[in-house]
């Protein structure tokens, strides 16, 4: 990776960094007490890693400088202090590493922020300046230019980082940040050679918002520190938020720069009116300690989900009471142990007090010269050092961040001078910080056996870890998870602030029931009525706003969750009805096969050949048929069943009633035409009885065939019917009604004109009375099929396969009663009367003579 050649705005830019820094001022002014501080913060080597760091946390009035560079920072910050041992201890483990950097010696330079970015101008320019001096070279281009400091660690925060991270990007020196967790930073684009050692805020807030979600919270507020770090994670967690279906009641910033006392009065205020029992704060450890100082004089208890700059801060964990303001979730990033920090620091603390003892001599050095250009005193560091602080978590925790940076930059340089265990070959080779950048960025090794590297965004493989306090008599910080994209937590670890001791609800609108959707009411989606789902659609999801309607061909009732496809019963073989009808079937079946039996048993009698003879044999047999036929109304319905069903019953019909209409012309033609009978009647008997019979057939048959090619498959109706049921009834249906009146009415139409040529003829003298059976034949069949029409239209789909069956038992056996029983009553119990004589004016069409004399 090369810097090109910069044009005039960039030789523009390095003039005014030259303006900044008045070099004849940095070689004369020495601010510093002794070499105290450069040895401590400061340590000669072949290559110089130059270190960031807030040991003080602030500037005495800096509105009463009169000149640049003039600046006294107060109030020290251990925390910072200790880090910048951690830099000091990690470069000397470094050193003393014979495998990592044989025969090369690295060197640090650590220079004060003050947590204030006009203090921290003054040593990033310093680093820029050209290798062994003190002069920034104006060129416009800088592949060549070889800086004081190859690499820097720090610094501490993003708003620090915001000021140096383009500044050190426009030369392409590596700058590792121990804390900047600002997502922004990871855009190469804006901040090319930056990276750090600890996760992103936008992996924080992804895990938030799944801790927020986890407990299902959806109800909650969001406030963060008026600064880059607040600002940023806030923006951030409230995008997430609104992507995982949590509202927002109440955002609001506290204020870093001016008293936030009134700010945080009107947020505590805004946070009781909205009513949430969920907080997350995105803010600095002094943010709040002002904020939670606040929180306790009110009494409000809350859940408070804390971001990694303030869950372990002794500011805010050692506030008096703090353990009244509910329970704490906090996140912190992983870290590794360093063991053999804190004897490290305990025997450089004991040589620092003897030397101290020893009153120093004034170093005149060409280090203590050039570090005084800062004016970074510090005294306190050792007079006033208390070792317990090394016992801290956060001390613990943010130790290993500086230390990974220190390693990361060692191993890069391992890679960039193809170091082996015993020398580096490329060490007479000049390199610049840009190539060293390529190298970091590649850069991955072991660090008590946990690996660690860089993503192509410059962010660690590390995550979070989630803890809670638990209260004691100072609280006890306890992990009770772990988040790295992934969430895993243990919620029966916590210790929950409400009466119950259970998970404290925080939604503006309870859960709704299975089966209904939200309404929302107001601005906010969580803020909602619950809505019954009408019959036919469903709720989708639990979180959905509308009813979604059933896929066609499915159906729902209210309030369900789901739709289903229809089920449909039928006549089932065993239900009770269809059992009954059954039963009945079969006993007429039996009747009607025992009748048959008897006019073959006495097929050659009289009584047999007058009442039509085979026609008879045709009748009963459609009868049987007949009652077969009924097996088709019974079971589960199919295509070929309902294209048979209606044809085939109306078919059967037909043979029946055209053979008792063929019988009925016999009988019309002897007693009301006797003249002319006698003459014909061998006709009438043979053919064109046979003929009336195939006519009505064929008239029939075509009627059936033009019902059955118009008629649906069933499967096809009940692909496109329209379903609003979850149950029905399922029979074959009856399509199109016009073939199916037309096949009834046929064969209404045959037994109509049987009764009509029957009901008014005379009963022949002596003779058996023919006319009467088929007349109340006829008229039965009549009557109950006329009846059978308008039931039927008026009845459901069940009942209407039941009345249909009926029918034809109806129907059939009238015909049974009314023309057959009688004629077995007369061939088994008057067998006397079946004569020829007594049936002869059926048989030969004539009055037998006797009977004629007698008449005269």
């Amino acid at each position: 990776m090369v810097l090109g050649t910069v044009g005039m705005p960039g030789c523009l830019f390095i003039v005014l960094l030259i303006c900044l820094l008045d070099i004849s001022s940095m070689q004369n002014d020495s601010c510093i007490n002794g070499n105290l501080s450069a040895q401590l913060f400061s340590e000669p080597g072949d290559y110089i890693l130059g270190g960031l760091f807030p040991i003080y946390s602030s500037i005495i009035d800096m509105s009463t400088s009169v000149k640049p560079g003039q600046f006294k920072c107060q109030s020290l910050n251990w925390y910072g202090f200790i880090r910048a041992l951690v830099m000091k201890f990690a470069v000397e483990e470094v050193n003393d590493m014979n495998d990592l950097l044989p025969g090369i010696r690295l060197g640090f330079e650590i220079f004060d922020t003050c947590m204030e970015s006009v203090v921290i101008m003054q040593p990033s320019m310093l680093f820029l300046s050209e290798q062994w001096t003190q002069a920034i070279r104006v060129q416009c281009n800088y592949t060549s230019y070889q800086t004081r400091a190859i690499a820097i660690v720090g610094p501490s925060n993003s708003e620090m980082m915001a000021i140096t991270g383009k500044l050190f990007s426009f030369f392409l020196i590596p700058q590792v940040s121990y804390g900047a967790t600002c997502d922004i930073f990871s855009n190469k684009n804006l901040y090319p050679s930056f990276l750090r050692t600890v996760p992103s805020d936008k992996l924080q807030v992804m895990g938030m918002v799944k801790v927020v979600s986890h407990f299902k919270w959806n109800w909650i507020a969001v406030l963060g520190s008026e600064d880059e770090y607040g600002k940023q994670g806030l923006r951030e967690f409230s995008n997430a938020a609104s992507q995982a279906s949590i509202c927002i009641a109440y955002e609001g910033l506290i204020p870093v720069y001016t008293d936030p006392r009134p700010a945080i009065s009107e947020i505590l205020d805004r946070i009781k009116q909205v009513e949430v029992e969920v907080v997350v704060l995105f803010s600095t450890a002094g943010t709040a300690q002002a904020f939670f100082t606040q929180v306790i004089r009110r009494g409000m208890k809350k859940v408070w989900v804390a971001s990694s700059g303030w869950s372990i801060y002794q500011d805010v964990s050692l506030l008096p009471n703090i353990q009244t303001v509910g329970t704490v979730l906090g996140f912190i990033y992983k870290g590794v142990q360093l063991g053999r920090f804190e004897p490290y620091v305990q025997k450089l603390y004991k040589q620092l007090k003897m030397e101290q003892k020893s009153s120093w001599s004034n170093d005149s050095s060409f280090l203590a010269e050039y570090f005084g250009v800062t004016g970074q005193v510090c005294p306190e560091c050792i007079c006033s050092f208390d070792l317990s602080v090394l016992s801290q978590p956060l001390v613990k925790l943010t130790a290993f961040t500086v230390y990974a940076a220190v390693l990361s930059v060692a191993h890069a340089l391992h890679r960039l001078l193809d170091c082996t265990a015993t020398r580096c070959k490329s060490v007479e080779q000049q390199f610049y910080s840009w190539q060293l950048l390529k190298q970091l960025q590649n850069t991955s090794f072991q660090l008590n056996g946990t690996l660690f590297q860089f993503d192509a965004n410059g962010n660690p493989n590390i995550g979070y870890e989630v803890i809670t306090w638990v209260w004691d008599d100072t609280p006890i910080f306890t992990k009770i998870g772990e988040f790295n994209g992934n969430l895993s937590i243990q919620s029966e670890s916590i210790q929950w602030h409400t009466t119950n001791k259970k998970v404290p609800e925080s939604q503006c609108s309870k859960d709704c029931q299975s089966g209904q959707v939200r309404r929302v009411k107001g601005f906010h989606s969580c803020c909602f009525d619950c809505i019954d789902c009408a019959a036919g659609t469903f709720q989708n999801q639990s979180d959905d706003f509308q009813c979604t309607a059933c896929p066609q061909g499915q159906w729902s009732l209210m309030s369900s969750t789901n739709c289903s496809y229809p089920v449909y019963t039928y006549l089932d073989w065993r239900d009770c009805a269809s059992v009954v009808l059954l039963l009945l079937t079969s006993a007429l079946l039996v009747g009607t096969t025992i009748v048959t039996m008897l006019f073959i048993k006495y097929w050659r009698t009289a009584l047999v050949q007058a009442s039509g003879g085979p026609l008879n044999i045709l009748m009963l047999l459609g009868l049987k048929a007949s009652f077969c036929s009924l097996a088709l109304f019974l079971g589960k319905p199919n295509d070929l069943v309902c294209r048979l069903q209606q044809p085939l019953t109306s078919f059967i019909s037909t043979v029946m009633m055209s053979s008792l209409l063929a019988t009925s012309l016999q009988v019309t033609c002897v007693t009301e035409f006797p003249g002319i009978a006698a003459s014909y009647y061998s006709l009438v008997r043979g053919v064109a009885s046979w003929l009336v019979v195939a006519l009505a057939v064929i008239l029939q048959a075509g009627i059936c065939s033009w019902h059955i090619l118009n008629s649906p498959l069933l499967s096809v109706w009940i692909a496109n019917k329209y379903v609003n049921f979850l149950t029905a009834f399922l029979r074959c249906q009856v399509d199109p009604m016009t073939t199916f009146c037309l096949m009834l009415g046929f064969n209404g139409l045959l037994s109509l004109l049987s009764f009509m040529g029957t009901f008014m003829t005379q009963k022949p003298t002596k003779q058996y009375n023919m006319s009467r059976d088929i007349t109340f034949a006829a008229l039965a069949y009549c009557i109950t099929w006329v009846i059978f029409i308008p039931v039927y239209t008026a009845l459901s789909e069940m009942t209407k396969s039941l009345a249909q069956m009926v029918a034809i038992i109806l129907s059939n056996s009238c015909i049974i009663a009314s023309y057959f029983l009688p004629k077995c009553h007369l061939l088994l119990s008057r067998p006397d009367l079946n004569t020829a004589e007594y049936f002869h004016i059926y048989i030969a069409g004539v009055t037998p003579k006797s009977t004629v004399d007698e008449s005269k």
